[in-house]
């Protein structure tokens, strides 16, 4: 359970980091990515832009792989019960195996 989780609040900030930094590009190259480079030249406008590329790409395969792992993580709610109920059918299995039928009576015969 702690395990699950875990997983679904990486997959959130996955969530909220992707949206972030989707809401900062812009396709025509504008946009807040253009607003950074034009007030500091440290990083030029294409290489923010390639950076803010490669944080989306790498951010929706994380939160595809934290999908899938999340399945294999996911607590199951009827664990014990299956258990149970199994015991139970294989008991009424077994007692109708050890009691005889009573008053069987075979079926008439046929006349050709």
């Amino acid at each position: 359970m702690g395990l699950y989780i875990l997983i679904s609040v990486l997959i959130l900030i996955v969530c909220v980091l992707m949206v972030l930094v989707v809401l900062v590009q812009n396709s025509k190259g504008g946009g807040l990515a253009s607003n950074f480079a034009s007030s500091n030249q440290f990083m030029g406008v294409r290489k923010t832009a390639d950076f803010l590329e490669k944080t989306t790409w790498t951010l929706a395969i994380a939160l595809l792989v934290l999908s899938l792992f999340s399945i294999f993580v996911i607590p199951d709610k009827n664990m014990g019960k299956a258990d149970t109920q199994q015991s139970e059918i294989q008991k009424q299995i077994d007692e109708s195996k050890a009691a005889p039928i009573k008053d069987f009576q075979s079926p008439p015969a046929q006349k050709k």
